[in-house]
Parts: C-alpha cells; structure tokens; sequence
C-alpha cells in the first residue's frame, strides 16, 4: 500500500518500482516549496534493516548532493520519516530515451539522427562533468555513473534533457568496486572483468546511440553469457548497415567508441562530445524540437 506521506510530502501517485526504491509523485505541504511537486525515491520497506541497502541507498544520496548540472536529475534533500529513507528529486515530466525507443520501434518510425546525436552529445557533456567534479577539498571525486542506458535518460515535455540514477555509482577515489554492476547490454569488454573506470560509461552511452539510431541493441543474446561473448568480440552489426543514410564521419565516431580496449577510444567524455560537433544540423536537434516529437508519438489517437 502505498503510504499517505512522506515527511513534508503528500505523496500522489507511484512513478516506478526497482530493485532497490520505489519513486513516487509528491507534492510539499509547506515551506518555501509548498505546493510544487517532486519525485520522492523510497527504500523499499523490506530493505529498511539491510546494511548493504542502507550503505548504496546513502552513498547515492551523498554523491547526489554534490551533483549540480542542467542535464542531471537534481536532488533536493534527503529524509528520514520513521524507518523509511527517501531523497526528495526534481520531477522529470516526460519520458525516458528508452520508451522513446520502443515506441519508435513499435510504430515503425526511425528515430531522426540529428536527434539522436544531440541527444548522445547532452549525455556526454553530463557525464564528462560527472567525471571530472571534485569534493569539497579539491580532490577529484572520480565518479563513474556504472548505469547509464535508455531508461536513466530522461526527455521532459519542456525539453530539457537529464540524467538520473546515481544509485550504483562509484567513487574511484575510495577505491570504487569491483563487482559486475549496470545492465548486461550496456557492459564493456573491461567491466566484464571487473575494471571500472569513465570508459564503462563512455561505452555504455555509445550502445544508448546505436539503439537511438537503429531502434535495436548492437549485442544481443538469449542469456547473459551470449551477450557478453558478442560483447568481448565486438561481434555487432555495423551502423550503417542498419542505418544507410547514417554519414561515414559518424560511422568513423562509433567505430572509434566501440574499439576493444579504453586505450583505443575516446579518452574521456569531453573529447567524445567534442567529436559529435558538427555532425548534426542544430537547427534541427534542439530540446524543443526533440520533445515535440517525443509528445506526438505518445499522443493518443482522437
């Protein structure tokens, strides 16, 4: 059952449910924010007494904080109301790049390429901040998203553009881990083994821009194993061969960024956005231009 309240919040509605939280809609009952609505991201109730839950669930909402950027879920304020544990988010209204996708998919409408380099070079222009943000001391933090994929994308009726779920994010300057984390799709050749760096998240957003431009996954497989095998050979259709009307230059960029070793790919998120420059038509990939599409192939049909 979902609760009446959280803290300040009158909680409207459940948003989604995971592994780890559930998100709900809720709305401020006073302060200086009452009455706008938020997202409010809650433990779920059966982790409430899990070490490790409580330990990742914290660790999200202190790395958050730090995070401020335009294209970056913005976190509020953190809370606790009994022994539920919540973090207070913006509210992204729109959907995420993986909706998009499938809804393209199922109406059989390719995405527009301009679209879908502006969205890719957005994402990398968040990450290369991410990356490169340093603690209150001056030390680079060393954050590694170790999650990014369509569904932590987010377009809002408004065009903004914004990436959420810090919630398996790693701090390397603490050491990081080493377990498997993210969605297997999404894992490259050296996360596979263990080695978290930037250039797990630079992969993984170079499989989110193949899906954007093909409508389908580059590795694929009945069971994980299968799709980390095509992952280890790079064994993936090429882009042009899904997508002919797709330019040799940007074919030449997504070979780059799918290259077996870190050493052979963009060096870090800035020169990977940077390589995009000039590679779509700005009057055409624009927020409001993408967000208008994005309303028109949900709109309900009169």
């Amino acid at each position: 059952m979902m609760p009446a309240r959280l803290g300040n919040y009158e909680l409207i509605g459940l948003l989604g449910k995971g592994g780890m939280a559930e998100v709900y809609r809720g709305r401020a009952r006073k302060g200086v924010h009452a009455g706008q609505e938020f997202a409010l991201k809650r433990l779920l109730p059966e982790l409430e007494k899990d070490p490790e839950a409580l330990t990742r669930f914290g660790s999200e909402a202190d790395l958050s904080r730090f995070l401020e950027h335009p294209n970056i879920v913005r976190v509020h304020e953190v809370g606790l109301d009994g022994d539920a544990y919540y973090m207070v988010m913006e509210l992204v209204e729109g959907r995420d790049v993986g909706q998009v996708i499938r809804r393209c998919r199922k109406k059989n409408v390719p995405w527009p390429i301009d679209f879908a380099v502006y969205l890719t070079q957005t994402l990398l222009e968040a990450l290369s901040y991410a990356h490169s943000l340093r603690g209150p001391t001056g030390k680079p933090l060393g954050i590694v998203h170790c999650d990014i994929g369509p569904s932590n994308f987010f377009v809002s009726r408004t065009g903004e553009l914004k990436l959420g779920d810090f919630g398996v994010a790693r701090l390397l300057m603490d050491g990081g881990a080493k377990e498997l984390m993210g969605k297997p799709y999404y894992l490259s050749p050296e996360a596979l083994e263990g080695h978290i760096s930037p250039a797990v998240d630079l992969w993984a957003a170079t499989v989110m821009f193949y899906e954007l431009l093909t409508l389908q996954r580059p590795f694929t497989g009945n069971f994980p194993d299968d799709v980390f095998e095509k992952i280890r050979r790079q064994q993936y259709t090429p882009v042009r061969e899904v997508r002919p009307d797709i330019s040799p230059e940007l074919e030449l960029v997504l070979e780059r960024a799918f290259a077996p070793t870190p050493e052979e790919r963009f060096a870090s998120a800035r020169e990977y956005a940077d390589a995009l420059t000039g590679l779509y038509d700005e009057r055409v990939g624009t927020p409001l231009a993408i967000s208008s599409v994005v309303r028109g192939l949900f709109a309900e049909p009169t």
